[in-house]
């Protein structure tokens, strides 16, 4: 009897728990709503302004000092941050930008509210829930009917997914409309702070999420439709300082011993459980390299790593190790597990042939030592692009 009252006791107080937690979460949506409000009117008026040439940019340097001159406790309004929002108005405000939203989200869920920002509106918290359709427009059709307000002078409600800053640092970084949009809903989806949306961009996540899906098996899309925007194809591990000649051991080592930063990479929602992970089956014992739990997904991801070139004798590994976890590891509330084979190189044509019979939620990914050139990213980029717009 008592212990069910320490139970009920405790569900109450966690109870109480969740309600400040609401109320948090709500608080600091409203600060960040506010904060591109001010950005966005402060950047509009200024706009204006210098368009009109009425301005120059002697002016706004004189405001930025009359500003800090006048009030010194108002910060964040130095000459390169004013700046920085009139780059936030005039790139959203534009009719491209607009035009972006309106062809990469599906149609029918795209509703031109008639409210300004901020109006008792459906929560912008429900956008980047609906389900994936297909591989290359996947993630940008993952947010529901309530999107943008694109009248001019008037924010668009898409912007409240991500902070100010990390709007600055995907226009000053992004060329394409396409790629903003994407990072915008993934900064949402991912709750990306400022450093990891810095380090996104930097691992051309863009390009990573929405490239071909052949790297993943029958069996992976089948059981997890929408993986195809949770697994990357491509990850880079610059981080551990790896040379161009590594051990499978010397490469599981740093990964552990940097798994802040590879799960970072891998996603946030990878919770790591162990390395070299028991199996034992019959008489034999095996070892599954790492081992992690994806809460999103409620399954089992075992993640094998090879230091040479995808080999299809490497998936009948992978397979044996999934098929011990869901039998002897796998709880009777989770999915069935999922595997990842990790190597340096991949002939996506053997990786194509490899993955169309396989059953098993399987999938390969490659991973870099160092980050490709930003001059080659932006070409690939390009490319990549021009292939989305003319498959529209």
């Amino acid at each position: 009897m008592e212990n069910n009252m320490v139970i009920s006791m405790e569900q109450q107080f966690g109870e109480v728990i969740d309600i400040i937690l609401q109320h948090k979460s709500r608080a600091s949506k409203a600060v960040n709503e506010e904060l591109l409000l001010t950005a966005w009117h402060v950047g509009g008026y200024v706009s204006a302004k210098l368009k009109s040439e009425e301005w120059g940019s002697k002016v706004v340097f004189q405001l930025s000092e009359y500003i800090r001159a006048k009030r010194p406790d108002i910060k964040g309004y130095g000459r390169s941050s004013i700046y920085n929002m009139v780059l936030f108005y005039d790139e959203y405000s534009s009719e491209t930008f607009a035009l972006t939203v309106e062809r990469c989200l599906n149609p029918e869920f795209v509703q031109m509210l008639s409210g300004q920002i901020g109006s008792d509106q459906t929560p912008v918290s429900t956008l980047a829930s609906m389900p994936v359709s297909t591989p290359t427009s996947a993630f940008v059709q993952t947010v529901s009917s309530q999107i943008v307000q694109m009248s001019f002078g008037q924010m668009p409600r898409i912007l409240e997914l991500t902070s100010l800053s990390n709007h600055i640092e995907i226009l000053c970084r992004c060329k394409s409309n396409e790629e903003r949009l994407f990072y915008i809903l993934y900064a949402n989806k991912e709750h990306l702070t400022y450093k990891e949306m810095q380090r996104c961009i930097s691992n051309q996540t863009y390009t990573a999420l929405l490239g071909s899906k052949s790297n993943m098996s029958k069996g992976m899309l089948e059981a997890y439709p929408n993986a195809p925007v949770m697994f990357k194809d491509t990850l880079f591990v610059d981080f551990l300082n790896l040379p161009k000649k590594h051990s499978e051991s010397k490469l599981k080592n740093s990964l552990v011993e940097n798994m802040k930063q590879f799960i970072l990479e891998l996603g946030k929602d990878f919770i790591f459980m162990d390395q070299e992970y028991k199996l034992q089956v019959g008489s034999s014992t095996y070892k599954a390299d790492l081992l992690f739990y994806h809460r999103g997904l409620q399954a089992l991801v075992a993640v094998e790593l090879k230091k040479t070139k995808f080999h299809p004798r490497d998936l009948g590994q992978l397979e044996f190790y999934l098929e011990a976890l869901d039998r002897d590891v796998k709880r009777s509330n989770e999915n069935p597990s999922i595997g990842i084979i990790l190597c340096p190189e991949a002939d996506r044509v053997v990786v194509e042939y490899a993955m169309s019979r396989s059953m098993s939620p399987t999938m390969i990914a490659e991973y870099k030592r160092i980050l490709i050139p930003q001059e080659r990213m932006q070409q690939q980029l390009n490319e990549f692009c021009n292939l989305f717009l003319t498959t529209k």
